[in-house]
């Protein structure tokens, strides 16, 4: 099968609306694009990963993000070097992420980069995630975003 614009599009389309979610405060809406995925974070600087499976487990992760009085975590996730590649009814993507955070107490700055590496499937002529691993974050200031920055570093 010949990979469209129309694939592509569609799975680049999935990448931006989880920045958007996410960065909108709405968590519900992130976590339902994790239905039928695992969604893993490899802590930085261990061995360690985390995975949540399902929309329930990734709503209580992200409801660990702490919400401003304007109900989001004033963060902009950019994605950037977006690569895909389609393969019949799967598909993958590697991309850069940077997460940039102004608060009432923290000026704007990069808190978190690092790379989403991503799996999809077409169920029903439909792109939905798969898997999604963070890996390789750098990370900054973390304090006003999370409310385990200091333990575990994702």
């Amino acid at each position: 099968m010949t990979t469209t614009f129309g694939d592509w599009h569609a799975i680049n389309t999935l990448l931006l609306r989880y920045a958007h979610q996410l960065d909108a405060g709405h968590f519900a809406d992130v976590a339902a694009l994790f239905e039928h995925a695992t969604y893993r974070i490899a802590h930085a600087g261990t061995d360690t990963t985390s995975e949540y499976c399902g929309a329930g487990a990734v709503l209580a992760f992200c409801e660990q993000t702490r919400r401003f009085e304007d109900g989001t975590p004033r963060t902009r996730h950019v994605v950037t070097n977006v690569d895909i590649q389609v393969t019949g009814d799967v598909a993958t993507a590697r991309s850069y992420a940077t997460v940039l955070q102004q608060t009432p107490d923290l000026p704007l700055q990069p808190i978190a980069c690092g790379s989403y590496v991503d799996r999809f499937e077409r169920v029903d002529g439909v792109w939905r995630f798969a898997d999604r691993l963070i890996e390789g974050f750098l990370l900054g200031d973390r304090s006003q975003h999370v409310a385990w920055h200091q333990g575990t570093p994702a």
